[in-house]
């Protein structure tokens, strides 16, 4: 069975591109500068369904997105979730935090309404996430 993004992350999230093993995407959430690592694998929904060197790849893209991102975006903390308790397919959050965020020091889930993005930010956010992971193994869509 082919690999296919869940319905609700391909509603909630752009598709910005590929890394070896994952999908990256930005939710459309601009409160916070929010991604996630989605593997290209059917119907995995945990970790440890993948094999080992899955596993030690999705941690590399992550520890790469996450380090890439708060330099980026100077972060004051990252949070890193898979919770997977709404959508089964496994994905990684990868949220910048900031002390004067709208959450802060609370989860993003639930908090407030999700804010969306103009045209303008979304633009500059891609832009700047590409930019920001120009020297690793990312794909950027076109």
């Amino acid at each position: 069975m082919p690999f296919q993004l869940h319905p609700q992350l391909a509603k909630d999230c752009y598709y910005l591109g590929d890394f070896p093993l994952s999908a990256l995407l930005l939710s459309k959430d601009a409160n916070y500068p929010w991604y996630i690592l989605v593997p290209k694998r059917a119907g995995i929904s945990e970790a440890f369904q993948l094999s080992f060197e899955e596993q030690q790849q999705l941690h590399q893209e992550s520890i790469l997105l996450s380090h890439t991102l708060n330099e980026a975006f100077a972060a004051d903390k990252m949070n890193i979730a898979a919770l997977g308790n709404l959508v089964p397919q496994l994905h990684v959050h990868h949220i910048v935090r900031y002390t004067k965020d709208i959450a802060w020091p609370n989860p993003v889930w639930g908090f407030t309404k999700a804010q969306a993005y103009t045209q303008q930010s979304f633009s500059n956010t891609r832009k700047k996430t590409i930019r920001a992971l120009s020297d690793s193994d990312f794909a950027a869509k076109p």
